[in-house]
């Protein structure tokens, strides 16, 4: 119950004061530059990689990237930039 109200409190802060609603919910926020590029901020971590395929966990289930000729360009604990062909992005709630 204190988990709903603690949700409930970020969000009315978020509409209220105008605050970015990514940082304040713990949110991916997601930049794609073409089809060469994908920016993914706030995950919680790498779960698969490959040339063609990579998912992330996220706070509420996984980010799910596929292409082809992956290469990680950055990842630091809760960023990744991935360089290679973009085909397709999905979100997969758990």
């Amino acid at each position: 119950m204190a988990r709903k109200w603690g949700q409930k409190l970020k969000r009315l802060m978020v509409q209220t004061m105008d605050l970015p609603q990514d940082v304040m919910m713990d949110l991916p926020r997601i930049t794609i530059i073409g089809q060469l590029h994908i920016y993914i901020e706030n995950h919680r971590g790498l779960l698969t990689f490959t040339d063609s395929e990579v998912r992330l966990m996220l706070k509420k289930g996984q980010l799910l990237i596929k292409g082809n000729a992956f290469v990680i360009k950055t990842i630091l604990p809760e960023e990744i930039m991935l360089q290679g062909t973009i085909d397709k992005v999905y979100f997969i709630n758990e």
